[in-house]
């Protein structure tokens, strides 16, 4: 066992039981461990490696900004800070808007929530999210997030967040009959609590547009409706693009799917902004509330927002997203895949639905009755058979992602279309012997 095993902590785990495999470097969307492995890496290690790992243009970009300035806070001008802020605002359409860099996604969405505050001039107002999302993991955060892992650590009403049921189509909490229908009636929801509250009374609406860890993936009736119904209550409709922004669903950001019509008033970004080659994120602001931000001061300081390096990353980044193609790739490669774990759905009774993010992201969900939709165990819990399945394809040499019973499949934009291929080969063999293994204990 490494000495790491016995000196950190680590995020979403057991310290007792953490024992994972020590990583010495890596190559596209693969990783070499200490002991001579090459592993596959089938989640861009939480959504965030859209790059692959060790990208050469944003690795000799980090070493450029090092050797001229590594460090300034933001009292002070930095070229690629400017330059990133630049090219975000043109990618977005946030033209006129403004961004405020941050460390991570967490940060991002409470300043997202603190500036819709300050510009709503609601400083008490009400914000609107979602069961079962997710938006970070300080108390402010766990308490925008609808996350039943960590509900009994933060008291949402003290934060004035209300939580409103999903748009999760498989499992309508509406009760209605369509894709279509339930996400309509996750946008009345949410019409319907601004109302009762009173539009004067709510400072913003933070939601995912597409998709994020939850493993719901919103039916494309949801984002536009939602953003008729805030915007015709005057509130501030926040977009959490931490995961599914550059490229994941197939888009710049998940939003412009829906159009100029879709765009958000706030959206909050990280993981991909960098390809996760330095820590970064960030709150764009469009032009209307970057309007009365700008005369005001900002509540807030951050010492690192905008570091130098994360910010030379980052521009590096958007511009190999850019020059290799990577958006329009992952939205053709993310059909194939989407196609070919269907084709899984269809042999294993053990998948109950593959919902897609028109990317490179789609979610495979694992049930014991497909008549029934019983999970393969209760939500948020993972099944022993699956984390055996896990184990599996890790000596294999295949890193999936699971949630629950979610498998999270979100390879990076540059994977080779082989060795994707082979990666859904060996999920067809373990969804098999995890089958025939579920059979057995039933028998028995």
């Amino acid at each position: 066992m490494s000495s790491e095993a016995q000196t950190v902590l680590h995020t979403w785990s057991r310290p007792t039981e953490w024992n994972a495999p020590t990583i010495i470097g890596g190559t596209g969307a693969r990783l070499q461990t200490a002991d001579g492995r090459s592993i596959l890496d089938m989640s861009s290690l939480s959504e965030c490696s859209n790059l692959g790992h060790q990208h050469p243009r944003v690795v000799a970009a980090i070493r450029a900004q090092a050797q001229r300035l590594c460090f300034v806070t933001s009292a002070w001008g930095a070229e690629p800070r400017a330059r990133l802020a630049e090219m975000l605002l043109e990618k977005s359409g946030f033209e006129g808007g403004r961004v405020f860099f941050t460390l991570g996604g967490t940060d991002a969405n409470e300043h997202a929530v603190k500036f819709a505050r300050q510009a709503s001039g609601r400083t008490l107002g009400w914000v609107i999210t979602r069961q079962r999302s997710y938006h970070g993991c300080s108390y402010a955060a766990m308490a925008f997030s609808g996350d039943s892992r960590t509900a009994d650590q933060t008291d949402p009403a003290l934060h004035r967040v209300v939580h409103v049921p999903p748009p999760y189509a498989y499992r309508c909490p509406f009760r209605s009959s369509n894709e279509r229908a339930c996400g309509i009636a996750a946008a009345d929801c949410v019409s319907g609590e601004i109302d009762a509250r009173g539009p004067q009374q709510i400072a913003a609406v933070l939601m995912e547009p597409n998709a994020g860890t939850n493993g719901i993936v919103a039916p494309d009736s949801f984002w536009p409706a939602l953003r008729h119904a805030t915007r015709a209550r005057d509130v501030y409709l926040i977009a959490d693009e931490v995961m599914s922004g550059f490229g994941r669903c197939g888009e710049w950001f998940a939003w412009q799917r829906y159009g100029a019509e879709g765009r958000p008033d706030l959206m909050t970004l990280a993981k991909g902004l960098t390809g996760a080659h330095a820590p970064l994120g960030a709150v764009l602001v469009s032009a209307p509330v970057a309007r009365i931000l700008e005369t005001q001061v900002l509540m807030t300081g951050l010492t690192y927002s905008g570091h130098p390096l994360s910010c030379a990353a980052g521009v590096a980044a958007l511009e190999s997203y850019e020059s290799e193609q990577l958006i329009a790739r992952s939205r053709a490669l993310g059909a194939t895949m989407l196609t070919r774990l269907r084709e899984l759905q269809v042999r294993h009774a053990l998948i109950g639905e593959v919902r897609g993010g028109q990317g490179l992201f789609a979610v495979v969900e694992l049930v014991r009755d497909r008549t029934t939709r019983e999970p393969l165990a209760p939500w948020p819990q993972m099944h022993a058979g699956l984390r055996r399945l896990l184990a599996a394809a890790l000596e294999a040499g295949v890193s999936f992602a699971a949630r629950g019973n979610l498998l999270l499949i979100a390879p990076p934009l540059v994977i080779a279309e082989p060795d994707l291929t082979d990666a859904l080969d060996l999920l067809d063999r373990l969804l098999g012997a995890l089958a025939r293994e579920l059979s057995t204990e039933h028998a028995a």
